[in-house]
Order: structure tokens, then sequence, then C-alpha cells
């Protein structure tokens, strides 16, 4: 079965890595360098044991754009979204046995390190990829 872990993130985060990536602070680098290598390590790691499919990242906030019905017809809002705390940053998709593997995948990213005010908002979400109508019935 094939799983989404969807990893979040705020604006707030993609300003701070831009920041530090234009002008990097001693500890500042530190903290991202860390946090991508505890990535790239946790990708290889499912790469060897078979389960990675695919993983990206995705672009911050203020590149986005929502698109919606509003009588009857689209209306597209770019983004960001003042309302919205906490938006999709990327996604990893795995295969393996069962939505417990998957979470348990999924939980090995709390050991993920950064920055302290990154740590305290990242949250990631675990669901079965739909392949068939069966599926929806859980």
């Amino acid at each position: 079965m094939k799983y989404m872990i969807m990893l979040y993130a705020s604006q707030q985060d993609y300003d701070a890595m831009a920041e530090s990536a234009a002008d990097p602070s001693p500890s500042d680098g530190e903290d991202f360098a860390a946090m991508g290598a505890f990535m790239e390590q946790w990708n290889k790691e499912l790469v060897e044991s078979g389960e990675f499919v695919d993983a990206r990242g995705l672009a911050a906030p203020v590149h986005t754009r929502r698109v919606h019905v509003r009588d009857g017809a689209p209306v597209v809002t770019d983004g960001p979204y003042p309302e919205t705390a906490e938006v999709l940053a990327g996604y990893t998709i795995v295969e393996c046995e069962s939505f417990d593997r998957a979470t348990e995948i999924a939980a090995r990213l709390t050991k993920c390190p950064g920055p302290k005010e990154m740590r305290a908002r990242a949250k990631a979400d675990v669901r079965l990829i739909v392949e068939e109508r069966g599926d929806l019935e859980g």
C-alpha cells in the first residue's frame, strides 16, 4: 500500500530558510545544514529499505494560487494566505505493508534537527493513497 507523508511548515519557516540562505548566521547555518543532512539520510534509508516512492519539497506559500468557484465562475487568489498558519511544505510517498509502518516512518521525522521555533511548529500527516475505489471504504 502507498502512503503520503505530508510535511507542514509556515510562511515564517520559509522566510527563515531564505534569510539563512542569503546571509547565514553561524547557528542558523548549522541548524539548516543539520536539517538538510537529516532529510537526505531519512530518504536514503527509505530507498535502501525499498519503501521510497517519491519525495518533493514545495515552493513557499507566497508562490501559491488558490482556485475556487464563486457564483459558478472560477476565482483565483494569490498566496500567501494570512488565515493559514501552516501549509503543505513537501511530501514523501512510501510503499509499505501497513498504516502503522507508514506512521512509524513518519515518526522518525520528530528527530529532525533545526531551529527550535521551526521544530515546535513541524507536523506531518500520514494518509493512504487511494489507488482504487475500494480504498475509499476505509
